[in-house]
């Protein structure tokens, strides 16, 4: 069975994103996995966890996705995952959303409803890279 945990909130701070999870913390140390995908039922964004014994996806709604694109701009910051005690970086995180926002963008085999949502929160990012 799939962990699934979703960002409640993010915040900047000087030059510091971070996302928050409000979710009980896991026993066993969090690490990025460096990867990232979508769940279109949910209108989210996922970046994969790994525990060493499993993975749990860190679902980014759309009310996070103004910071998520906020922090596509800032290709200088590594954005962190606070969950509990646990503060973890979200390696590959401007290359994977980069890629994924490539992929959505026009493209019908997402749900309409989810890539319009994307077209119209990240349509900076998707203007610059045409």
């Amino acid at each position: 069975m799939r962990k699934l945990v979703e960002v409640s909130a993010g915040l900047i701070e000087g030059k510091t994103i971070q996302f928050q999870v409000n979710a009980a913390e896991p026993a066993e140390a969090v690490e990025a996995a460096g990867k990232m995908l979508t769940d279109t039922e949910a209108c989210a964004f996922v970046y994969l966890a790994d525990t060493g014994t499993e993975y749990i996806y860190v679902h980014f709604k759309d009310h996070t996705w103004p910071l998520l694109a906020e922090a596509l701009k800032r290709t200088e910051v590594v954005p962190l995952l606070v969950w509990g005690k646990q503060i973890m970086p979200l390696d590959a995180f401007h290359e994977e959303l980069g890629m994924l926002l490539e992929n959505i963008e026009g493209n019908d085999n997402y749900a309409e409803e989810f890539r319009t949502a994307v077209e119209e929160v990240f349509h900076e990012r998707l203007a610059s890279q045409a």
